[in-house]
This record gives C-alpha cells, sequence and structure tokens, in this order.
C-alpha cells in the first residue's frame, strides 16, 4: 500500500554532517506518522526519531536528541532525518517506516541505506 525508498547514506568521517531521505508514494494519504530506525551489526533495530505526517510533532530517542533532526516535505511525500556531528557509533544501516492511521505499529519499511562513519 506504501512504498518507501532511502537515499542519502555513504562514507563520512566522524564530526560530518549528513542528510537522509525518505520518499514514499502509493497509499501516502494512509499515513499518520514516520520515523527512522537503525541497525547496527549485531545488534537490535533502535528507534531514532518520528514525525506526524499532518501535524509535524516530532518525537525522538535521547541518544540522538541535540544532533539528529526529523522534517518532512508533505507536498513531496518526503521525510529527511538531518544527522550532524557524527560518530563512528553511527554507523549502521538507517530505514525509515510509515506507520498508517488507526495502525498501532509501524507496517511498511524502506529497504534501508549504508551510513558508515569513520574514525
Amino acid at each position: 500500500q506504501v512504498q518507501l525508498v532511502e537515499s542519502g547514506g555513504g562514507l563520512m568521517q566522524a564530526g560530518g554532517s549528513l542528510r537522509l531521505s525518505c520518499a514514499a508514494s502509493g497509499r501516502t494519504f494512509s499515513i499518520y506518522a514516520m520515523g527512522w530506525f537503525r541497525q547496527a551489526p549485531g545488534k537490535e533495530r533502535e528507534f531514532l526519531a518520528a514525525i506526524t505526517w499532518s501535524g509535524g510533532s516530532t518525537s525522538y530517542a535521547d541518544s540522538v536528541k541535540g544532533r539528529f533532526t526529523i522534517s518532512r516535505d508533505w507536498a513531496k511525500n518526503t521525510v529527511f532525518l538531518q544527522m550532524n556531528s557524527l560518530e563512528s557509533e553511527d554507523t549502521a544501516v538507517y530505514y525509515c517506516a510509515a506507520r498508517a492511521m488507526y495502525a498501532s505499529s509501524y507496517g511498511f519499511w524502506g529497504q534501508g541505506t549504508q551510513v558508515s562513519v569513520s574514525s
């Protein structure tokens, strides 16, 4: 029903910045919120940030608040994750996800984009 495609990942030195994008298509009218997650090797998937589609209310994990910023361009069906002051510990595959209206969890996921931070 909803397709998500992440882009913007790559290799960056510690202290640098990177902006990830997630383009949504399909039945985007049904989206209630979108979020960003990441998964590093040997670790479980970690929640990073979320934003409601219509109101723009945001929520962040304590580990990234102050460094990462989530935003959206509703007209273009795109959500962004601005990542500043990158650290080697930020190395992971980053995923965007969408939660449909009246759903209790994120049901749609992108394919992921690799972010590698070197020290």
